[in-house]
């Protein structure tokens, strides 16, 4: 008899490296439940969409996304951040998806375009506030436990993926060395600007030995640097009762055969402990780099953003790194144009960029986001006044990694191979969001190694380097 007929999916990703997980857990549930996943673009059945909701620019991304695959003749579902966000609401505003999904759908997902394809109607998500659903407990396996992407759901069958949280599958939809491994979903912090607390729900840190498995099958799919991702990777295991495990799992990560390098986002300066520095800076294996978010440093600006710190405080903090490990790569992001933000402010945020000496730094304007502290502040900016804040500060912010990028000229760097022509990344560089090293030379490269190099020139926050074994023999 034939095989039984497969519908086909595309899987549409936006947002940042906790999307692209979550995208890969569903591509692996969909798998299982019958679906053939397709490249974006090629004939398929169904396109789901999963959104970003952080920022207005990433709405509007995500909308526009989901407006050009309803131009085709597939079904159309909007998934992740933006339709947990506003589910309902953005379904009546967006006709042309068929359905907006939030994450309680995930352990579903493909039943639930199995009814979207045959016309059956599927309601569309109802948020909620995230922050005030129960906790969750490791034992917990209710529908409630599901609702958290990568933690909880039934057995599915094995062979395809280890656990990314309880018994969740995960299919790589990219084949490069480098791979996002969640550690958490969710934030308990309440800054003034975000919402993500509110559509993540609450910190719930993933199990070590869960972890640990993912990790040992992405280094059989061939990995070699793992991105441990979360809300706030320096809240790992405090929901667990041990604040410091990240410093014991770090380590046991790096040790993983075949994982050349381990690297952590996403770190909060505020709960940043000596302890976790130095593992981070001195273990083998952990790559020395620190993606710190600050948002400002102003000290008055940042307590109006329910956040702690101070220029002198964040310098401190890089010195300290930089003791420990004087190439350690750091970047950050900031915000201009807060809320009663002054010209003082600003100027002590400009100080503290050319004290920080930073690999990489994201400026990003303020927006207003609906449901938080800050939309409701007084003091607001005029788009024109923060338009002038945003330009004014990322030039600053362009020549300062530049000039920190043409410090690492004449240094080595160990970079990891991702192209045939011989593109890669060094320690300091994360994938996507920092800069890249390209090798001169006419060695033999493979993605994936690792190739010791010394730095010869620079272009704005990319280097130039050539591999020592052909500096060698020149």
């Amino acid at each position: 008899m034939p095989p039984p007929f497969r519908r086909r999916v595309a899987l549409v990703t936006l947002g940042c490296a906790r999307n692209d997980v979550d995208s890969e857990e569903l591509a692996g549930r969909l798998s299982a439940d019958g679906w053939t996943l397709v490249a974006e673009g090629e004939p398929a059945d169904a396109v789901v969409v999963n959104t970003c909701g952080f920022v207005e620019s990433a709405k509007k991304d995500s909308i526009d996304t989901v407006l050009a695959a309803a131009d085709g003749t597939a079904k159309v579902v909007a998934v992740g951040c933006l339709a947990e966000r506003y589910g309902a609401e953005l379904a009546a505003s967006l006709p042309e998806a068929d359905a907006v999904l939030g994450f309680d759908h995930y352990p579903a997902l493909g039943a639930r375009l199995d009814d979207i394809v045959a016309g059956r109607p599927v309601a569309s998500h109802v948020p909620a506030d995230r922050r005030r659903l129960l906790p969750l407990t490791p034992s917990d396996r209710s529908s409630s436990a599901r609702s958290v992407p990568g933690h909880g759901g039934s057995d599915l069958p094995e062979g395809v993926a280890p656990a990314s949280g309880p018994r969740i599958l995960r299919r790589r939809l990219d084949g490069g060395p480098v791979a996002p491994l969640k550690l958490a979903s969710g934030c308990d912090r309440r800054c003034a600007f975000c919402a993500i607390p509110s559509f993540r729900g609450a910190f719930v840190s993933r199990r070590p030995a869960d972890v640990l498995a993912e990790a040992r099958w992405l280094a059989d799919q061939g990995v070699r640097e793992l991105v441990l991702v979360s809300e706030n990777s320096t809240s790992y295991g405090k929901d667990l009762g041990d604040l410091h495990l990240l410093e014991t799992l770090l380590p046991e990560l790096a040790a993983v055969q075949g994982i050349d390098r381990v690297r952590v986002a996403y770190l909060q300066p505020a709960e940043l402990r000596p302890g976790l520095v130095r593992v981070i800076a001195q273990t083998p294996g952990v790559t020395p780099y620190f993606d710190l978010s600050f948002q400002h440093a102003s000290e008055p600006l940042l307590r109006r953003m329910r956040r702690f710190g101070s220029r002198e405080r964040f310098v401190a903090l890089l010195d300290a790194i930089r003791e420990l490990a004087p190439e350690a790569g750091a970047r950050s992001n900031v915000i201009v144009g807060f809320p009663g933000e002054t010209e003082e402010d600003v100027r002590e945020l400009e100080r503290f960029l050319v004290e920080a000496r930073l690999d990489a730094v994201g400026v990003f304007g303020y927006s207003d986001e609906d449901g938080t502290e800050a939309a409701s502040y007084d003091g607001k900016l005029d788009p024109d006044t923060i338009r002038e804040r945003v330009e004014r500060v990322s030039a600053l912010a362009e020549e300062l990694t530049a000039q920190r990028a043409e410090e690492r000229i004449g240094g080595t760097v160990d970079v990891l191979v991702e192209t045939t022509e011989g593109e890669g990344r060094a320690a300091h560089q994360a994938p996507e969001v920092d800069g890249t090293t390209t090798l001169r030379g006419n060695r033999r490269l493979r993605i994936g190694d690792i190739v010791p190099a010394r730095v010869e020139a620079s272009d704005g926050v990319d280097l130039v380097a050539v591999p020592l074994a052909i500096a060698a023999a020149s």
